[in-house]
């Protein structure tokens, strides 16, 4: 059983100032990681994780998760092994196959269909590795070589098949999370679900049945890797409270009425109660599920921050 891990993400840059206060007080409640999303509208995800390891000491910095549309193998690694040489090898890289249409469109860049967005994930983390590994700058090595130029390398070297930063694959669908299962360092389940027959993008949250199924297909799709796995969890709501059947009821009538009060009590994407009641709920869900790698949003650091002291 892995020891806990914590992560915060980031939504908005309000000021410089502001960010790298967020990032102190993170990694003063004793975050381990922050993590980047990849949307249009957000912050850009590689400036951003520089700047939060900068503002730092300790604080280990991420992307939840790249869009793999967005990238070519090249470019990602110019960008991974620029931002862990600037981290100091503080870098987590996660990568999924993209959901949001709007973004594509906006973008100018193809919309395909889920499968073939997934394979195109794939192919980009295995290409993504090769460059990493030294395929195919052999046209940069005698330039660089000449003026004795350092080499644009990854300082850690333990994921992408031993040539960069650890890789975190997430999503819930199986051909995204065949792929993690062959590759990830770290599988990330978000538990947000596309609801069928909706425009991409529209979600439902999943139930804890889903997430110990999708676990398990993990688990057997990983053969002889799966003890090098470890467990992310996005959790999509947090709430402090003393009663947390009547939030769960709140929740319910005003944001869920699709799912039923002891499903959103039971879900592992969403923490309710006192601090000491989640404390417990996050130790039950590493038995239960694995989940060891726990990361919350934004909006929901602070509120969580004092129970990672307790667990």
């Amino acid at each position: 059983m892995r020891d806990f891990r914590f992560g915060f993400n980031f939504f908005d840059i309000a000021s410089p100032g502001d960010f790298a206060e967020r990032c102190r007080r993170g990694e003063r409640y004793g975050y381990h990681t922050a993590l980047v999303p990849d949307h249009l509208g957000a912050p850009a995800p590689f400036p951003t994780m520089v700047a939060a390891a900068d503002a730092t000491e300790r604080l280990r910095v991420g992307t939840l998760v790249l869009n793999a549309g967005f990238w070519n193998a090249h470019l990602l690694a110019r960008e991974i092994a620029t931002a862990d040489r600037l981290t100091g090898g503080r870098l987590e890289l996660g990568i999924g196959a993209g959901h949001m249409k709007w973004e594509f469109d906006a973008a100018g860049i193809p919309w395909e269909p889920f499968g073939a967005r997934a394979d195109r994930m794939a192919g980009l983390i295995e290409e993504t590795g090769r460059v990493l590994g030294g395929d195919g700058y052999e046209r940069h090595r005698p330039v660089a070589e000449f003026f004795g130029l350092a080499e644009l390398a990854p300082v850690q070297r333990t994921g992408f098949g031993g040539s960069g930063p650890p890789l975190l694959v997430g999503g819930t669908g199986d051909t995204v999370l065949r792929t993690a299962a062959r590759y990830a360092d770290i599988v990330g389940i978000a538990g947000a679900y596309q609801l069928k027959g909706e425009p991409p993008g529209t979600f439902r949250l999943g139930t804890a049945a889903e997430a110990e199924e999708r676990v398990r297909f993990v688990r057997e799709q990983a053969g002889d890797r799966v003890d090098d796995i470890e467990w992310n969890v996005l959790v999509q709501h947090v709430q402090v409270t003393p009663d947390r059947r009547a939030e769960a009821e709140r929740i319910h009538a005003e944001r869920m009425p699709d799912m039923a009060v002891e499903e959103i009590l039971d879900t592992p994407f969403v923490l309710l109660g006192t601090e000491a009641q989640i404390a417990a709920q996050i130790r039950e869900r590493r038995e239960r599920f694995g989940f060891s790698y726990i990361t919350v949003h934004s909006p929901f650091m602070d509120v969580f921050g004092p129970v990672i002291e307790r667990v």
